[in-house]
């Protein structure tokens, strides 16, 4: 067998360096752009759970740390939280998407998120060489829930009726006085959507639901949602590169956008339209998603605006 070493061109090193300062230069002026800029990222899905990609993300967490900007991480945690459910053999149901969340199973949810989850991000941008530290949204009543109402029209009998959908809460307030106190530090703050109602009062609330809030409470330049999917999608299903409040909400009039891209694009809406500059939903699947969408022209998602 031979032992010799392929022979590599110096040519094909030097584009590739090349290729890499391309890069760096296009990246530039939106560095210069988003210093001091608040990012709010709802991180969840299959990007959570590949080690892979996990790495990927604590890395992009500190990169934005180090060149100047502010990230600031909501994760969610359904399929673990279904997961440890399974385990414990312990049933639930959902009802519209949403888990119905008795006093058992709150607890679960809160041992899920807080517990293991939250500080597996926390451990993950600490092995990259960043800071991280982990929150609840219990922690200085950081987010202040309240039971989430939900109605269901009987079949029969057509009438609404009230469902019951247990600890399953809505942010009412967000106190950005405990995140403002991470913006000239070094850390970047990983919070588990789970609110604390008016006695106390654990909530399981919805992660992009929660990520919005906070956005919203923060005035920051971006909400970004990690998905599954490209971004919103046209009729032919090509990714739709940008739309205005207006366009938004027309394409979820006419069917463009529907199942569960429509609570994605109304929390995206409600962001923008209580001070958020803009909100991108993109595919959390891609490799230096966020990255990609912050320092490129056009980005790789869909970015909601005003109009």
């Amino acid at each position: 067998m031979s032992t010799e070493k392929p022979i590599v061109s110096p040519f094909h090193i030097e584009e590739d360096w090349l290729a890499k300062a391309r890069t760096l230069v296009e990246a530039l002026p939106f560095m210069r752009r988003y210093t001091g800029a608040t990012f709010v990222v709802k991180y969840g899905g299959n990007a959570m759970g590949d080690n892979g990609l996990a790495h990927n993300f604590a890395r992009d967490m500190v990169l934005l740390k180090q060149v100047g900007a502010n990230p600031v991480v909501v994760h969610g945690g359904g399929p673990q939280i279904g997961q440890m459910l399974n385990r414990l053999k312990i049933q639930s149901e959902f009802i519209d998407g949403l888990r119905r969340t008795d006093r058992e199973i709150v607890d679960i949810v809160e041992m899920v998120l807080s517990g293991s989850i939250n500080k597996s991000i926390v451990s993950a941008i600490h092995e990259v060489g960043g800071k991280a530290i982990g929150l609840s949204g219990k922690d200085g009543n950081l987010i202040q829930a309240r039971k989430l109402r939900r109605t269901r029209r009987d079949p029969d009998s057509n009438i609404e009726k009230i469902v019951d959908l247990g600890f399953v809460g809505e942010p009412s307030a967000v106190n950005p006085e405990i995140l403002d106190i991470f913006e000239e530090s070094e850390f970047v703050p990983v919070i588990a959507p789970i609110g604390v109602g008016a006695n106390g009062e654990t909530y399981n609330i919805n992660a992009d639901t929660v990520a919005g809030a906070v956005a919203a409470a923060l005035g920051a330049r971006r909400l970004f949602l990690l998905t599954d999917v490209p971004g919103v999608m046209d009729t032919e299903g090509s990714r739709i590169q940008a739309l205005n409040l207006n366009a938004a909400r027309a394409r979820m009039a006419d069917g463009t956008i529907s199942g569960g891209m429509i609570p994605k694009v109304e929390t995206c809406l409600h962001a923008v339209e209580q001070g958020v500059d803009g909100a991108v939903i993109l595919d959390g699947r891609v490799p230096h998603a966020l990255l990609l969408e912050i320092f490129t022209e056009g980005g790789i998602g869909t970015l909601i605006h005003d109009d």
